[in-house]
């Protein structure tokens, strides 16, 4: 069968190239065409546009990119049409993805799939009326969006597992080196390790490293290493890190991660990994216009956290120091609450336990690629009799 993807970040870029691994497994005859990047490229087919042509954050550069935007997406639309897939499926990005999946279930009688199902219970809750008109099958690796889809909103969906889970699994497996020789390979000291994980992205970096560095800086007993992710240049990092005795790794979150003691983390999938590694964490996200942000979470935004942590436990888990809570001061007395000895740091390992057993062990790309084939095979099946 002939899968048409599409994902619009490097995230997408991990979820999609893993997924099409998985469909080759049940349909070895699968051809690929696809918008993404060098992940799914290595994976196999035909890549018509690199992510990074889509992807633009914030209102000011999408505004700028709107001719390139509306090019890209025109460029998008024929090509589905000229190639004639037997599914389109969607990676998460929904602002590009569903104006696809409306265009796609206008215009064609191709089935649309969405792997990564759009996170419309934080925000634009409004979406899910497009969602039910224009895809066909719904793909989840969140647990708590199977009662939100079809609970509130009557919606299928399928709950696939979770790939984070399953990428940690696979690294525990494997990874055996030591803390020294870890330390001794990144040119670290034998102090005891404060993971800092600002965010992939530059603004999020920009609005986070400067006060995790100084909020670590006071335990003196402990060394900073900057897990630096793998879009942006060791040079951005540096113009923060100034003076400090911080450190900095680079593609090695997961190790360092294995090694720390405590973490400073951004919100995000992150956040997931550092408790799936069982490394006690503090949640920092600076926000502009602190106390607007703090009353849209109190009377617009839909959900009570924003950390998956916490999000996939339904309760509060880690700290989350975000809009008027977001200080240097809070960090540091949060970051004190989880180090050894603290009451804090067993509360919050008990916790983790509980967000594991929730994500459960489904294998997600394998799941999803079973099941989509299975229904396009059936859909098949049915149309062959007609």
């Amino acid at each position: 069968m002939k899968y048409y993807l599409i994902a619009g970040e490097a995230s997408g870029d991990l979820h999609a190239s893993r997924l099409m691994q998985s469909l080759r497994l049940y349909d070895p005859e699968a051809e690929f065409r696809f918008f993404g990047g060098d992940l799914m490229t290595k994976a196999g087919g035909t890549r018509v546009k690199h992510y990074r042509e889509l992807a633009y954050m914030g209102f000011v550069p999408v505004l700028l990119h709107l001719p390139a935007i509306f090019r890209n997406m025109k460029m998008c639309k024929e090509d589905i049409v000229r190639w004639k897939p037997d599914v389109v499926i969607l990676v998460d990005y929904p602002g590009f993805n569903l104006s696809i999946a409306k265009f796609v279930r206008k215009r064609t009688a191709i089935p649309v799939y969405y792997y990564i199902s759009p996170k419309i219970w934080a925000w634009k809750e409004w979406r899910i009326k497009a969602i039910r008109r224009d895809v066909k099958e719904l793909f989840s690796i969140l647990p708590f969006e199977v009662p939100f889809y079809e609970q509130k909103h009557h919606c299928k969906i399928h709950y696939v597992g979770n790939p984070t889970a399953e990428e940690v699994d696979n690294f525990r497996h494997v990874y055996t080196e030591t803390k020294d020789e870890f330390c001794r390979r990144n040119g670290l000291s034998a102090k005891p390790v404060i993971a800092l994980l600002a965010g992939s992205r530059k603004q999020e970096i920009k609005d986070n490293l400067p006060a995790m560095l100084e909020a670590a800086r006071h335990f003196a007993d402990y060394q900073m290493v900057v897990a630096a992710a793998p879009s942006i240049g060791e040079a951005y990092y540096r113009k923060f890190m100034g003076q400090t005795e911080a450190k900095m790794v680079q593609m090695q979150t997961y190790e360092l991660l294995a090694h720390a003691t405590a973490a400073l983390v951004t919100s995000g999938t992150a956040t997931l990994e550092t408790a799936l590694l069982d490394v006690p964490q503090v949640v920092c996200y600076e926000t502009p216009v602190p106390k607007l942000i703090r009353f849209a979470f109190r009377h617009i935004i839909k959900v009570r956290f924003i950390s998956l942590v916490n999000l996939i436990a339904d309760r509060e888990i880690v700290q989350e120091l975000l809009a008027d809570r977001f200080s240097i001061r809070n960090i540091a007395n949060e970051l004190y609450r989880i180090l050894p000895g603290q009451p804090g740091r067993d509360r919050m390992l008990a916790g983790y336990r509980l967000v594991r057993e929730r994500l459960g062990d489904e294998v997600a790309p394998d799941n999803a690629a079973r099941i989509m084939v299975e229904l396009l095979s059936g859909r098949q099946a049915e149309e062959r009799r007609e």
